[in-house]
């Protein structure tokens, strides 16, 4: 993977590299638009696909695509063609994006890769798994609604709460200090693990530390 290199530029990088690869892996990183969220808990699944993409030269850069209601950017790594998205539509409403873009491409939910915060999971701490309930995330519940439960999700955790806090308040609410200091840890386990999924592995179901 060459990181450091410029990006070629595209006219639409919807219909870019369509021939000749083996797969294709959705990425969706769930959060809300506006700069009033940037560094809350709440979108971390923003801001790890947000380094991604700037990381990723294969990576186009990110355009936005109002009639599939998401920021979209398209690129070619090995043997796989990725699309990575941010649904645009508020957290609530996530599922209506991520319908409209696998429709789109006539994608199955075993092909996407679901990025999003998690109460349940402390911070320090990323966890892997396929399918399951939302746990309560309004974002995966959208989701599940519009396309069923068996996707590959990166819960990365948020928690736990502070004592007598409601957990809407605290997800909406910046990243503290000491974990903004971390937050470059996270997106390099984030992306390590992205790197092993679309580089041939299965996806992993275990459980990441990335504090240091």
């Amino acid at each position: 993977m060459a990181w450091l290199q410029r990006r070629p530029q595209v006219s639409d990088p919807v219909n870019y590299y369509t021939v000749g690869l083996n797969k294709t892996i959705l990425l969706v990183g769930l959060g809300n638009p506006g700069k009033d969220y940037d560094l809350t808990r709440h979108n971390v699944g923003y801001m790890c696909l947000d380094d991604f993409v700037a990381k990723t030269d294969e990576m186009q850069d990110w355009m936005h695509k109002k009639d599939l209601k998401c920021l979209i950017s398209t690129g070619k790594l090995s043997d796989a063609r990725i699309i990575a998205i941010k649904p645009t539509t508020f957290m609530n409403l996530s599922g209506e994006a991520v319908r409209l873009v696998v429709d789109f491409y006539k994608l199955s939910n075993n092909q996407i890769i679901i990025l999003h915060d998690d109460l349940d999971v402390n911070f320090g701490q990323i966890r892997l798994r396929k399918g399951g309930s939302s746990g309560g995330h309004n974002g995966v519940k959208s989701i599940i609604k519009n396309l069923g439960e068996d996707q590959a999700r990166i819960r990365v955790g948020i928690g736990p709460i502070t004592d007598k806090m409601k957990s809407e308040d605290f997800v909406l609410q910046k990243f503290s200090t000491e974990e903004q200091s971390q937050l470059a840890n996270l997106t390099r386990e984030v992306n390590s693990i992205l790197s092993e999924v679309i580089y041939g592995s299965e996806f992993p179901q275990d459980t990441r530390s990335f504090l240091v």
